[in-house]
């Protein structure tokens, strides 16, 4: 909870950037406050990241003005930034992989000896101290690829200490976390407010909101919409103030599954990963994987698409076997698989919009031999307007798009290959309440067209809205298909955590035995 009476160490008025055909920020205020967690929210598209760049340095804003503890300041390189005590955590990690912790927390601000030698004792000591203060109990000697993610952005905070940062940026810091670690970065946080620190928190995860933040700024098309108490607002209201109107959190009421085997996966085994994994899904089907983080989903995937040779098993498509021993071979059988890491893994971040949707359907795209150009385009735009992809042309570099129009264009890219079964893999996954919806709808669309849908999600909410039938997994195997009525976040998390093996092992137990 914050107070009238606590210190203002930042204060934005007024801001305003443009980007060549697009008005990132217009008008846009923000301040934080001693002690502080101030939640920066919005959809993609938003400008919370455009905000960020201008407070962290690689913008210069264009009018407005930026004032820390009261004076107004320039901050016109990211040294400045760092000048200022200001440090960014960002989603994606600014770390060597490769060197040890205390290399990476006084990476050029390394302690010299009176010989201008490199101290290295002095640093690690150094670094002890930082970690002692965040609860990271590893070696400074530790190599940073052999920390968990969590573990890796408690280093980047060591990092901004060490640089006397007191106003703390996260940027979606839980995208990649586990429960446990979402906690123990939490109580971190909590921690660094308590002494004193501002933190602003970006983050997409409503319920993290309520969690962790103070205040929350909302940010809709570049422009300030409010700024709220968090303990005086409601979550209806909050949805609101972000997209602009109610969303539909409704459980779909209509199905299209038909009694038509699309795929079947029978005993399939990948080494020590998956066990005798069997299901079916149907034309028409959205089938719901759930499962705990390690449970396999990504893996069954992968196989099912060829990336990972399976060990055993066989699959089935519309009641044929089929080897798939490559992901071309699954694109020729009408197989896609939307992956969890569109960045790393669905995108040409360099390419244009353009190539990266024609990228998998060429072949459908010549005539005489030939490219034909307007072809390309005219599909292009047909699917920029259908599935409603904000970019101000087609040769805009993916990289420049927010994180729910590069979700899509990736839809997009599948959607030209006519395929008949999609997977996807956290659809979801960091990107806004309006982009979600949107993603849902394309999904009814498909389902609606004939197309099947297998739909892997760590959000169980998600998994209860959008399926037919839910798959859980558990520890590599297929601990349950259900029928999608009637259920709740209990019963999933009841097979998702195999409550009833430790049931039947605890019954099977007698003391003295």
């Amino acid at each position: 909870m914050t107070h009238p009476e606590q210190q203002c160490l930042l204060e934005v008025k007024n801001v305003c950037k443009s980007f060549p055909g697009v008005k990132a920020l217009q008008n846009v205020e923000f301040s934080l406050k001693k002690g502080e967690v101030h939640v920066l929210i919005g959809e993609n598209g938003a400008g919370k990241s455009t905000l960020i760049k201008i407070l962290s340095g690689a913008y210069h804003l264009d009018q407005g003005e930026i004032l820390i503890n009261g004076k107004q300041v320039d901050i016109d390189t990211p040294q400045r930034a760092f000048d200022l005590g200001i440090s960014v955590i960002y989603q994606e990690l600014n770390l060597n992989q490769f060197t040890p912790i205390y290399e990476n927390v006084f990476l050029g601000r390394e302690f010299r000896n009176k010989l201008g030698l490199l101290d290295i004792p002095t640093t690690i000591r150094a670094t002890e101290v930082l970690l002692k203060k965040i609860g990271l109990e590893v070696s400074p000697k530790t190599l940073v690829k052999d920390l968990g993610v969590a573990q890796q952005q408690l280093v980047e905070i060591a990092k901004a200490m060490s640089l006397d940062a007191n106003i703390l940026i996260f940027d979606e810091p839980t995208s990649a976390l586990s429960d446990t670690e979402i906690e123990y970065l939490f109580l971190r946080i909590r921690e660094l407010k308590d002494a004193g620190c501002g933190i602003i928190y970006v983050s997409h995860r409503l319920e993290e909101i309520f969690e962790i933040g103070d205040r929350c700024t909302v940010l809709r098309d570049g422009e300030y919409i409010g700024t709220r108490e968090i303990r005086e607002i409601q979550l209806k209201e909050l949805v609101s103030m972000i997209v602009g109107r109610e969303l539909n959190e409704a459980k779909r009421t209509v199905s299209y599954r038909t009694e038509e085997n699309v795929l079947a996966v029978k005993g399939l085994d990948y080494g020590n990963t998956l066990n005798n994994i069997s299901f079916e899904l149907k034309k028409g089907e959205i089938l719901g994987i759930a499962g705990l983080m390690g449970s396999g989903r990504t893996e069954l995937a992968k196989c099912i698409i060829g990336e990972l040779k399976k060990t055993h098993g066989q699959l089935l498509l519309n009641n044929s076997p089929v080897e798939i021993k490559s992901v071309s071979d699954a694109l020729r059988e009408g197989i896609v698989y939307l992956s969890e890491d569109r960045r790393g893994e669905g995108l040409f971040l360099n390419h244009h919009v353009k190539t990266n949707m024609t990228i998998s359907s060429l072949n459908d795209m010549v005539t005489y031999g030939m490219l034909n150009f307007k072809k390309e385009i005219r599909a292009c735009l047909n699917l920029k307007d259908r599935l409603s992809i904000k970019t101000p042309n087609l040769t805009i570099r993916s990289k420049n798009l927010s994180g729910g129009n590069q979700q899509k264009v990736v839809i997009a890219k599948w959607l030209l290959t006519n395929a008949q079964v999609f997977i996807f893999d956290e659809p979801t996954r960091g990107i806004d309440v309006g982009a979600k919806e949107e993603i849902h709808r394309i999904m009814e669309e498909l389902v609606q067209a004939g197309a099947s849908i297998i739909m892997i999600s760590s959000e169980i909410p998600e998994i209860l809205k959008m399926s037919d039938r839910i798959l859980v997994m558990h520890l590599g195997g297929v601990e349950a298909i259900l029928e999608n009525q009637n259920l709740t976040q209990e019963d999933v998390l009841h097979y998702a955590i195999g409550v009833h093996k430790l049931q039947a092992r605890n019954e099977g137990f007698m003391p003295g035995i």
